[in-house]
């Protein structure tokens, strides 16, 4: 079966429906740990699977670094979720998120801020890749 980018776009609406959830029962001003403990629940109450600190393999000219990129959360094998609680997101936080969609080779990522009143409004933003351009 192949993947088309309604079925991801649908994908990503409910990770982001999972954080907006979390957001309106936490607010902000929490650890980052907190926000991903409750979004560990929220993903699995809502059905998707997904890997949590999920190591991304980096290679450096043939050689194999471990240990030094995890992604907060590895939703369905097509989705990279990155969870901050910041006073305010910042271009390296968008870098860190398209790093992790290159080496994963996968279409989306989805970076989310919690330290924020409204995540739908001001603490979200959504990244795809060449893959994602790809699919019809």
């Amino acid at each position: 079966m192949s993947i088309t980018r309604k079925q991801i776009d649908e994908l990503s609406y409910q990770i982001i429906g999972a954080a907006i959830e979390v957001n309106k029962h936490i607010g902000p001003g929490m650890l980052e740990s907190v926000y991903q403990t409750c979004m560990s629940i929220e993903l699995t109450e809502r059905g998707l699977s997904f890997k949590q600190e999920l190591e991304i393999p980096i290679e450096y000219k043939g050689n194999h670094i471990q240990g030094q990129f995890r992604c907060d959360f590895f939703v369905e094998n097509l989705i990279v979720v990155e969870l901050k609680a910041v006073s305010e997101l910042l271009p390296v936080h968008d870098a860190q998120v398209i790093n992790y969609m290159n080496l994963l080779k996968i279409p989306k990522g989805i970076l989310l801020n919690f330290n924020v009143t409204n995540l739908f409004k001001h603490g979200q933003k959504t990244f795809v890749s060449n893959f994602y351009s790809s699919l019809w």
